[in-house]
């Protein structure tokens, strides 16, 4: 069924992981059959069309460390840490088939005495619970299939990083679905991350009938990829990770001694892009002042903030002292 390769990654970064398995997609032969497994260490991956305003608590995840990142392809927003387990399939779009990548994991569960099953288009369950999502990605001659094993991550932390409010924000982004989960260690112990891979890597090349070296990409291997380490640059980068978040608005609303304010303020590319002011304060040039003011500034409630009061400076003193309430209104409703 043509050629086969198989790559590791010897590294836990998730913006480098993510942008080398974009790497492979873009650099290697079309026409062979690819496998690529890897691990991040704790982290969230956000769909490419998300809002992570929606779908995290990005304060939570800062004060633990978590990184966030963004994936090209679709779907909901998913954990990571190195008790999960990432699979990535390539191959020629002709050959595509979703159903025989997914048959393969569950040939190598099997050989733990695990029977899984897909459900529906994305998901695999055993007894009932979700223990791997996917998503994909398409293009005129190449097609990949990625998804997440839950063999042994770290429950607990889930709902501290993906239970926002979800009614914070009007978004057109996609929004993530709640599923029972579940890790694979709770049907059988002995399974972890290296054990699977192997039995992974044999489905495979029992699936195509033949097979391959296994290639582990190290630090510093891929570190002479000059067009990896640009990739690598841009899912860093917050132009990617926040950037690119689809139209969104958000409303804050507050009461001061010198009046109520109501800040109605659209989102594109995750900067204020319009803003309507709703106040009874009696200084029309502050309202004024406001409107203008927020134009442009990075959504998130330390860039806003920080940027009003920057822009206010050269004001009057009463109309820092409303900007500087402002701030602090605005850094308590955005959380």
């Amino acid at each position: 069924m043509g050629d086969i390769r198989v790559f590791t990654a010897g590294q836990h970064d998730p913006w480098f992981n993510l942008a080398t398995e974009d790497w492979l997609f873009k650099s290697t032969d079309p026409s062979q059959e690819i496998l690529f497994l890897w691990r991040n260490q704790p982290c969230i991956v956000i769909g490419r069309f998300q809002n992570p305003w929606n779908e995290c608590n990005l304060s939570a995840m800062e004060a633990d460390g978590v990184q966030l990142a963004r994936r090209q392809s679709g779907g909901g927003a998913v954990y990571h840490d190195l008790g999960n387990t990432n699979f990535t399939f390539m191959s020629p779009r002709e050959n595509y088939d979703t159903q025989r990548n997914f048959s393969v994991i569950i040939k190598a569960l099997a050989t733990f005495g695990v029977v899984a099953s897909p459900s529906g288009r994305n998901d695999m369950l055993v007894d009932g619970h979700k223990i791997s999502g996917s998503a994909f990605r398409l293009t005129g001659t190449r097609a990949f299939h990625h998804g997440t094993l839950l063999i042994n991550a770290d429950m607990a932390r889930l709902p501290s990083y993906l239970t926002p409010d979800k009614e914070k924000l009007a978004s057109k982004g996609i929004q993530s679905v709640a599923s029972r989960v579940a890790n694979i260690t709770q049907f059988n112990p002995s399974i972890t991350h290296e054990n699977l891979c192997a039995a992974i890597i044999q489905a495979f090349f029992n699936t195509y009938g033949t097979t391959c070296p296994v290639e582990e990409l190290t630090l510093e291997r891929l570190s002479v990829e000059n067009e990896l380490n640009q990739t690598y640059r841009q899912y860093a980068d917050w132009s990617w990770r926040f950037g690119t978040t689809p139209e969104f608005s958000h409303t804050v609303k507050g009461r001061f001694p010198w009046g109520g304010i109501t800040l109605h303020m659209d989102m594109r590319r995750a900067k204020v892009d319009q803003v309507k002011v709703f106040s009874d304060a009696l200084s029309v040039e502050f309202i004024e002042f406001l409107q203008e003011a927020l134009i442009g500034l990075a959504y998130g409630n330390t860039s806003i903030a920080a940027g009003l009061e920057e822009r206010s400076q050269g004001l009057s003193a009463q109309h820092q002292a409303m900007a500087h309430d402002v701030a602090l209104l605005i850094v308590k409703e955005l959380g």
